[in-house]
């Protein structure tokens, strides 16, 4: 079954990983990439190198489903870098998995992003006018292509010349034969972050990955750093001028894992206060509070907290729902969410239920679950959305929509509340999610709010509606 019917959410394209000096490198990014598995389940990869020869295994599915003892054997080396990914729907295909690897007059290269180059169209079009052939769909492979044309002598140099072509929200880890290098873009739209292991150096897109190795977090990857890892050790040069960072909101409201650290906040913590200040700004008279596993959870439990409602799991997800081939009539089209989430009656039923979700992005399964806790007997069913009112496509490695399939752009609060036939509706102002971050109203703030405000961080460019290079 598609994802649309399944979950009315956004998708992070991917997440990253890198290490740099182990003994145990395949081995220890299979395990970090089980920790980023929530970033992309579409396709994995890793690729690795012992100095004089790269190795590399992708496959579509799961970490797991791509992975087994006898593949991680055969990737050599102590340096490896790791991918998971997910795609828009047509793109799942595994020329565009990743670790993406070449071979160049410098020797190998792999590469492993997250994000989304914006202007990938222009240089595609540049580098195929110059006799580029593309392998891929990936705007990966644009940068790629941009490094091996680079005609500065060294890796580090060429890497630096290809970035500052590109635009748009990235986390690049790039292998080669001798070396490593991480960086972000100068924004920090997409995040990384630095740590040791038994003395190998580690990068990844979240800490969680750091936790499940048993890696010590250094610190977050500067916007606009990179880091390069050699024999010599560690440098880092900042290849950007001064850029007003932008860091992603989305982040911390649906992508990442509640336990993991993002440019000096935890994401349980900063869901949690989300859902005090809901609790705050929008508070209803109710006898139970509920949130839509998983991402909701917290910010559940901080709106709870704040209003001295009882906090209760009234929704259970089913964990092992995915694809199906069956391709379902509109019947179990609208009545799809079941397959996902079933409500629990001894919870709900003769309740004023309050549901606390993070996002409304097409409005395909709100109303399902509406539905859902009705069937179950809740007496009334209140939406409260952790985030405001999604009204913008998102152009920075994010699965996005249309303008025109966002709810919030076609509708008021009031007709998308009818829409989804709940009893009210209302969603956490962009000044109260600031707040939880510290920003008090009016202040100059250092995050990305575009999908809500429809102010990019930066330029846009006119076709990019009309062409889009998956990821």
């Amino acid at each position: 079954m598609g994802d649309e019917l399944m979950q009315d959410k956004w998708h992070d394209e991917c997440g990253v990983f890198g290490i740099y000096h182990h003994e145990r490198a395949a081995e220890l990014s299979y395990y970090a990439l089980y920790a980023l598995q929530h970033r992309g389940q579409e396709s994995a990869g890793i690729a690795t190198v012992d100095g004089t020869r790269m190795y590399h295994h992708k496959g579509m599915g799961l970490v797991a489903d791509v992975f087994n003892q006898s593949v991680l054997a055969k990737l050599a080396g102590d340096c490896a870098i790791g991918h998971v990914r997910y795609s828009t729907t047509g793109a799942a295909t595994l020329v565009n998995a990743q670790p993406l690897t070449f071979a160049f007059r410098k020797g190998n290269i792999a590469l492993a992003h997250n994000g989304n180059l914006i202007n990938a169209h222009q240089l595609h079009a540049f580098l195929e006018r110059q006799g580029s052939i593309f392998q891929s769909t990936s705007d990966t492979e644009v940068l790629a292509h941009l490094i091996a044309r680079s005609g500065l002598p060294t890796l580090e140099e060429g890497v630096k010349e290809s970035i500052s072509m590109v635009k748009g929200g990235y986390a690049f880890v790039i292998l080669s034969d001798d070396s490593m290098i991480a960086l972000r873009d100068p924004h920090g739209l997409r995040p990384l972050v630095l740590g040791q292991f038994d003395g190998a150096y580690v990068v990844a897109s979240e800490t969680c990955a750091f936790e499940t190795i048993g890696a010590k977090f250094i610190r977050d990857v500067e916007p606009g750093e990179m880091i390069i890892f050699d024999k010599q050790g560690m440098r880092s040069v900042h290849y950007a001028g001064q850029n007003k960072k932008a860091l992603c909101t989305f982040e911390y409201i649906y992508f990442a894992r509640p336990d993991s650290d993002i440019d000096g906040f935890n994401v349980h913590s900063i869901r949690k206060q989300f859902g005090k200040l809901l609790a705050q700004e929008h508070p209803v008279d109710a006898d139970v509070v509920i949130g839509v596993p998983d991402s909701s959870i917290s910010a559940a439990i901080g709106y709870a907290e704040e209003s001295a409602i009882p906090y209760e799991i009234g929704l259970i997800k089913n964990r092992y729902i995915g694809r199906t081939f069956i391709q379902p009539n509109q019947e179990l089209r609208e009545r799809g969410v079941k397959l996902k989430l079933s409500a629990v009656r001894g919870v709900v039923e003769g309740k004023r239920v309050v549901v606390i979700d993070d996002s409304i992005v097409r409005g395909t399964t709100a109303g399902p679950i509406v539905s859902l806790l009705r069937e179950a007997g809740a007496a009334e069913v209140h939406m409260r959305i952790s985030s405001p009112p999604v009204k913008n496509s998102c152009f920075y490695g994010i699965d996005t929509s249309s303008a025109g399939e966002l709810i919030a752009a076609r509708k008021t609060v009031p007709e998308i509340c009818a829409f989804i036939e709940a009893d009210s509706l209302a969603y956490l102002s962009e000044d109260q999610m600031l707040a939880a971050f510290g920003v008090e109203k009016g202040q100059a703030h250092s995050y990305c709010n575009a999908c809500f405000t429809g102010r990019y961080p930066t330029e846009i460019y006119e076709d990019l509606t009309k062409f889009s290079l998956e990821r």
